[in-house]
């Protein structure tokens, strides 16, 4: 299969880089995108069009689709198959599961149904997130490489904060992540 193309192994990862990708004209990172399979060079892709909303540029992305498309999972979230992301780096990953979990409130205390199915839905999402940071690391080691990091946000993350590229911290935080789940997930009384 050609390499001419990054690998998007799920919608939901296309999805997310591309809310992180600057216009290439002004910078603005808000764009409505529209996607539609195509034929590159003879695979299946999928392509991405918008116009930005600040200059009104028209933006393009393109991505290889997985050999097996994996359907949204219910009542999960889910980026991708065992393999690593090509398109967001392991410290990407992880500010987006912190700035998931930023998002969630702190207590269930006075949550109306719906406020508490996007807590769980972002809960969720970041324990995915964290999922993907694992998938970096090689089984026979116990932290992600400082090669994996190829994004500013990525490397000025591990630059700062190292330790929490470990293993067994990655496991433990998602771990918490998903005991923290359970308190909003509502009991089958």
């Amino acid at each position: 299969m050609p390499d001419t193309l990054p690998l998007a192994r799920t919608n939901a990862e296309a999805r997310l880089y591309l809310s992180l990708q600057p216009c290439d004209s002004c910078g603005d990172t808000h764009c409505t995108f529209r996607s539609a399979v195509i034929t590159h060079d003879g695979i299946l892709a999928s392509r991405y069009t918008g116009d930005c909303p600040n200059c009104a540029a028209q933006r393009v992305y393109e991505f290889r689709l997985p050999a097996q498309v994996l359907p949204p999972p219910a009542g999960a979230v889910r980026f991708g198959e065992d393999s690593p992301s090509e398109l967001l780096d392991p410290g990407t990953w992880l500010w987006y599961a912190d700035t998931c979990l930023r998002q969630v409130p702190t207590t269930t205390t006075g949550l109306d149904d719906r406020t508490t199915k996007a807590a769980r839905h972002t809960l969720a999402t970041a324990i995915a997130a964290l999922e993907e940071v694992l998938k970096f690391i090689p089984p026979t080691e116990d932290r992600v490489p400082l090669s994996a990091f190829t994004s500013a946000t990525g490397l000025a993350l591990h630059a700062r904060e190292p330790g929490r590229f470990t293993r067994p911290r990655l496991e433990a935080v998602r771990d918490h992540y998903a005991a923290t789940l359970t308190a909003f997930t509502p009991s089958a009384d």
